[in-house]
């Protein structure tokens, strides 16, 4: 952290403060380190007295484990105190490969070729995949891997909620993909998917991109994220047809044949059986019941069942 003189800044007032490591993740950080600075001594010295008893006196052994034990656990202090800027430098770790690569080509270059051949290769180097569309797209679809690495580092920076310690999750590695790039992530304490997945809109305007998705990556570890930055849409592009060779473009579209559309199915090859359906005649009247010795009944006639003297 460095200060310099007051200064006014865009019509306010700044102390010039440049901010590398939070204040809350130094003061977290330097209590983890007392902590493991401890632990570790403490149990690599009972260990190694324990194990030193058997072989020697116990106030050598007791020497000893204090010997073995100390610098274990400055070893284990030091790691755990500059773990913020190990993970600083791992955001940044492609930058400084690419930095000392181009650095090194070129002091080894200038050092050891003239002027002029040193500028026509320079011009080469840059020129061509400018001019290549091939590798022009694929030199722009890294650098912006490079660039929403750092963007989605400042989603959890600024909107996101971390963890008390204010630590931020860490960003592994990134890759081109054919509707923008793909992020791997890994979630620290305190972060789960679902405070994501209401903040993709906001992730989308900061990484300056479309939309944004985020899934897991992994079924067996909840922290393992993948993140989807889509900023252009490749199902309105031009693919090719294998029907290209067939069709001929210089036939106008109204002087080409219509295809014979079926209208029923062709089934002359199919022997259908003939089912021939019963006539259905007038009905037959019915016979009348016999009576209990075998005579039929005599018919009735209207008057005989209009005549009611029978009866009185």
């Amino acid at each position: 952290m460095s200060k310099s003189s007051p200064r006014r800044s865009f019509g306010r007032k700044s102390n010039g403060t440049i901010t590398v490591i939070e204040a809350k993740v130094h003061r977290s950080s330097a209590r983890n380190a007392r902590l493991a600075f401890i632990l570790t001594a403490v149990i690599t010295g009972i260990l190694t007295a324990a194990v030193a008893t058997s072989y020697t006196h116990p106030i050598v052994a007791l020497f000893v484990a204090v010997a073995i034990g100390v610098p274990l656990g400055g070893l284990a202090w030091v790691l755990v105190r500059i773990w913020p800027v190990l993970r600083l430098l791992w955001w940044w770790l492609p930058e400084i490969v690419l930095t000392v690569v181009v650095l090194t080509f070129w002091v080894q270059l200038a050092n050891h070729t003239p002027a002029v051949v040193t500028l026509v290769v320079v011009a080469l180097v840059v020129g061509v995949p400018a001019a290549i569309p091939t590798i022009r797209r694929a030199v722009v679809a890294w650098a912006w891997c490079l660039i929403v690495r750092h963007r989605l580092r400042v989603c959890f920076a600024q909107f996101i909620i971390a963890n008390q310690s204010g630590s931020l999750p860490l960003i592994l590695w990134a890759k081109p993909t054919p509707v923008g790039e793909r992020v791997w992530v890994y979630l620290r304490p305190g972060l789960s998917l679902a405070d994501l997945e209401g903040r993709l809109d906001r992730i989308a305007v900061t990484c300056h991109a479309s939309t944004a998705l985020v899934e897991r990556a992994s079924d067996r570890n909840a922290a393992y994220l993948r993140f989807d930055i889509k900023r252009r849409e490749v199902l309105t592009a031009e693919v090719g047809s294998p029907l290209v060779d067939v069709i001929d473009p210089s036939i106008p579209a109204t002087d080409r044949p219509m295809p014979v559309v079926p209208t029923a199915l062709d089934l002359s090859d199919v022997d259908a059986p003939t089912v021939t359906l019963p006539t259905q005649g007038k009905p037959a009247a019915k016979t009348p019941a016999a009576t209990a010795n075998g005579s039929k009944p005599a018919a009735s006639s209207s008057t005989d069942a209009d005549d009611v003297s029978d009866w009185i």
